[in-house]
């Protein structure tokens, strides 16, 4: 993991005796690069001064030059240099602070937020969503009832700034947050990079069972690259590693794109990058982009409010498929016999989206799962139809979920033009991780969806490539590391 260095401009802003990590003159670290040959440390920069062409502007600017870690960036500097840079944000923090005053949190003008820690009581999760936002080691959120969402104003505050108790809880909150996980016990091959694979305990559906997590740390140990696994509260703290894996169930407006999104203004290597999320969360998205291409789909028509339904069964035959835009897991779908069927679905699913899909039913026994990673296949399985159901997952209406069995290939002993299929719909997404579905038809191969974070586990899709399978996706990461350090020959 990465060792700890704090730049300041004077030794009386933070000296060496009130903290165990190195303190540097901000001067010496900009001219003095060779101090750092090798490491790849975290950067805590803590000059007086943030603006434009300062020193403190280019001790962070060298420092992502370096592949150092460092906080602030320069993006933040600049985002937080003017508010319509970083209005985006007041939605989110407005809420928070309403939810803060809802709860009995005391009336104050200014809040002080240290390493995502609030100097007051009851604004916790404020001061989290801030440093969400931002990651800034001292923060001030100036409120004003009468701006848009109560938020007057957000501002970094310079270490020189802090005084007495303020100053004794900017100390505090730095030792809790930099006494963490890089004081933790290394794996035995010594790590040349931080991998954090971000999961959620509470997630009954999650692509990875714990088990599999597991393996692929065992697996990535040997590989020189240490595996942590991270939770939706740990946004904060993942600055502290290199890249990012993400092992939760993707969707636009929840926790995993803020993830996804933090990594990719870190300059992290990301499976999933938001580009990915975006595009494969869309089914809207993916049947342009794939009828564009060329690409086989089944016969398949976008809804709106207006659409005329009765159409449809003669457009696409009986019965019709409804899906919702973002469902996953064979949720949010509806298979329509009857008009009333096609209408009632179709009435509850435009109360959350705009358009819905309606596609024509294609009935097989199977699906095809084809994993490409880096635009060249990876896995292939089969998954079999749930007993007496249409998809491979059945619903429950007690929440419970019935699947079907599964039978893993070796990419060669599967049909070319299922394997060719995948492989060019999933690099028309991107080089990352993707799980492509498709159906063998009499009429030839079509593909049902792309998704961006694919159920990967080693007793199913790992079944035949085992480890192999763990070693391709952290080599991935690997070598896009290594390009980003300049070590590629």
């Amino acid at each position: 993991m990465t060792d700890w260095v704090v730049l300041v401009e004077s030794a009386n802003d933070i000296s060496q005796a009130e903290t165990p990590h190195k303190v540097l003159k901000v001067s010496d670290y900009i001219t003095k690069p060779a101090l750092f040959s090798g490491r790849r440390p975290y950067i805590l920069n803590l000059c007086r001064s943030y603006g434009y062409q300062s020193e403190g502007y280019y001790a962070s600017l060298l420092a992502e030059a370096r592949g150092h870690r460092v906080s602030p960036s320069v993006q933040t500097m600049v985002e937080l240099s003017a508010k319509g840079l970083y209005k985006h944000a007041l939605p989110d923090l407005g809420e928070r602070l309403s939810e803060a005053r809802a709860k009995g949190a005391k009336e104050i003008e200014s809040l002080f937020v240290a390493f995502s820690k609030p100097e007051t009581a009851g604004y916790e999760k404020l001061a989290r969503e801030v440093s969400d936002w931002f990651r800034v080691p001292a923060l001030e959120v100036e409120f004003d009832a009468t701006a848009p969402h109560g938020i007057g104003r957000v501002r970094m505050v310079p270490p020189q700034k802090l005084k007495g108790a303020r100053r004794d809880f900017f100390l505090e909150s730095m030792a809790s947050y930099t006494s963490g996980r890089i004081s933790e016990p290394k794996t035995k091959a010594p790590a040349k990079w931080a991998l954090a694979v971000l999961v959620d305990p509470q997630e009954k559906t999650a692509p990875s069972k714990p088990a599999s997590i597991k393996r692929l740390a065992d697996v990535a140990a040997k590989m020189g690259v240490e595996v942590e696994t991270i939770e939706p509260s740990d946004l904060t703290s993942l600055a502290e590693f290199d890249a990012l894996f993400i092992r939760a169930t993707t969707q636009i407006d929840n926790y995993t794109y803020k993830f996804a999104r933090r990594a990719e203004q870190e300059g992290m290597p990301v499976i999933d990058d938001t580009h990915s999320m975006i595009r494969c969360t869309n089914k809207v998205y993916l049947k342009e982009i794939l009828e564009k291409a060329g690409l086989p789909i089944p016969r398949t028509e976008i809804l709106d409010e207006k659409s005329d339904l009765a159409a449809v069964f003669e457009k696409l035959g009986t019965p019709v498929v409804l899906k919702t835009p973002d469902g996953s897991f064979g949720t949010n779908m509806v298979k329509a016999k009857t008009f009333e069927e096609l209408r009632d679905g179709a009435k509850k699913m435009f109360k959350d989206t705009a358009l819905i899909i309606a596609q024509e039913f294609v009935p097989t026994k199977y699906d095809w799962r084809i994993g490409v990673l880096n635009g060249e296949p990876l896995y292939a399985c089969q998954y079999r139809m749930a007993r007496g159901h249409w998809q491979i997952v059945k619903h429950g209406p007690d929440g419970k979920t019935t699947e079907g069995g599964f039978a893993t290939f070796a990419v060669e002993d599967v049909p070319p033009a299922v394997v060719d299929a995948a492989v060019r719909g999933a690099r028309l997404i991107g080089d990352g991780l993707y799980g492509v579905d498709l159906k063998e038809t009499d009429k030839g191969v079509v593909i049902i969806e792309i998704n961006d974070n694919p159920s990967i586990d080693h007793d199913v899709e790992g079944a035949l490539l085992k480890d192999e399978l763990w070693r391709r996706i952290i080599s991935w990461f690997s070598t896009r590391l290594e390009q980003r350090m300049g070590r590629v020959s």
